[in-house]
């Protein structure tokens, strides 16, 4: 940003309000249209987007008292598609409050976005892809942001009884012991406890040993990221009943965060919990930042013709993808910044590269282990595309220290399987299916102490 913008003037600033009381008459762009104007909010960050048939050209402006963004928008005037961005913002916006719009000079549209907190804007222009045409974007970031870890921590020590019991049963061993169709231990009486083995022939739950003379149980918090694809201005595929991946992918994942959070010792962090872009190395530093120990991205496969059906899993390949249609799926997803998109300039390349490349054997092993577990359990409710756990370059699998799957649940573009993503009984079915496979991973591959407060 230009330092010499900085200097709007408050007189100026109050100029721009008396703006918008001047509309009325409609004029046109010059030798361009506006073909759209959107608003995606959330806690994350708020996004303003203006598409247009050919670029913009514009120069922006912050103020830091009250917080606001001006942008001059050059070579057009105003017209009634930007007056729409009046309305467009809602009064549960958590970061912008209202946007004022008026022709500031001929040929200079000027916007405002008044802010509810202090904010690292962002803006910038994406070039035709997909659906869109050139689309000018304004993304507004909070400055003050809370740590995602100290909240899921805070959130299970609230959840914590006072004073438990002793000694107390393993609610995710019992749950494991139904997933695995093994009876649940009994609980033994408190003068049985001495006698009890140290460490059992067949764990109940997923055990760890934080030191000596520590019991073999998980006390920890136990945090399974889960990635719902798509989202914001990149809708996924859509069905041939209009359905978008986006929606019906975050639907199942918040069903999958409530079969999660209701066993004391585990919780689902969501990538995005609402409609929103994010980008897909934002998406691996996200589960890494609140130390995840499983990463599950959620998706609608999409295909050429209705035919295709199935449910598949996927996991990360070092040595090249294990089929052709597994290839073509990665090119696809990854293609996601590109649909969604990225401010390329405010990226670090070079650390983004560093990070999905970074891979190792170990994590694919229990990667593979992870996908396996789950594919058997999506098998038991619907359609398996293929039988086995499938392999590609997925850029949003690419965390070097979390075993990371990518579950496409159904065809959405089979009408049938696009009718069965839809409805509720078929959701619900799923999100069972994919507990029991985090549950049956976790029997046989038991989470290792970490050295945190949990």
């Amino acid at each position: 940003m230009n330092g010499r913008h900085t200097g709007l003037s408050r007189r100026s600033a109050l100029q721009m309000g008396s703006l918008v009381l001047l509309l009325g008459v409609q004029q046109i762009a010059r030798g361009l249209t506006i073909l759209a104007v959107r608003v995606w909010p959330a806690k994350d960050y708020s996004r303003v987007t203006i598409e247009s048939d050919a670029g913009l050209k514009t120069k922006y402006y912050f103020i830091a008292e009250p917080p606001r963004l001006a942008v001059d928008i050059e070579g057009i005037d105003l017209i009634p598609a930007l007056r729409e961005l009046v309305a467009k913002v809602k009064p549960d916006d958590p970061n912008i409050s209202g946007i004022r719009v008026g022709q500031n000079a001929p040929g200079v549209v000027r916007l405002v976005v008044e802010l509810k907190q202090p904010m690292m804007p962002q803006v910038f222009s994406l070039q035709p892809v997909a659906a869109y045409q050139h689309r000018l974007v304004f993304d507004l970031y909070p400055t003050r942001v809370a740590d995602p870890l100290e909240a899921l921590i805070a959130e299970r020590l609230k959840d914590k009884p006072a004073a438990p019991p002793a000694p107390a049963a393993d609610p995710l061993g019992e749950l494991i012991a139904k997933q695995t169709d093994r009876p649940a231990p009994a609980s033994p009486p408190p003068a049985a406890v001495a006698d009890k083995a140290p460490v059992p022939a067949a764990p109940q739950a997923p055990t760890e040993t934080v030191g000596a003379g520590s019991r073999n149980k998980t006390d920890r918090l136990i945090i399974v990221a889960l990635d719902p694809g798509h989202g914001g201005e990149d809708p996924g595929a859509i069905g041939p009943g209009g359905t978008r991946e986006k929606d019906v992918v975050l639907q199942i994942a918040l069903r999958l965060r409530d079969r999660i959070n209701a066993i004391p010792n585990m919780r689902a962090y969501l990538t995005r919990d609402a409609d929103f872009f994010v980008p897909l190395h934002i998406r691996v530093q996200k589960a890494r930042r609140v130390q995840a120990d499983l990463f599950i991205s959620i998706h609608a496969d999409a295909f050429f013709t209705p035919r295709p059906q199935g449910a598949s899993v996927f996991a990360l390949s070092e040595k090249g993808a294990s089929s052709s249609a597994a290839r073509w799926i990665a090119d696809k997803e990854n293609s996601a910044d590109l649909v969604g998109g990225v401010n390329v300039k405010a990226k670090d390349a070079q650390v983004q590269k560093a990070l999905l490349d970074m891979s190792t054997t170990a994590q694919i092993n229990d990667s593979l282990k992870l996908g396996g577990a789950m594919l058997g359990e999506i098998g038991s409710v619907g359609k398996l595309h293929k039988p086995r756990v499938e392999q590609a370059g997925f850029a949003v699998l690419k965390a070097p220290d979390i075993p990371s799957v990518l579950v496409e649940t159904a065809f959405i573009s089979n009408p049938d399987e696009e009718a069965k993503l839809r409805s509720e009984a078929y959701q619900v079915q799923l999100a069972d299916a994919l507990m029991r496979g985090i549950t049956r991973y976790f029997a046989k591959n038991p989470p290792l102490a970490r050295n945190r407060p949990m």
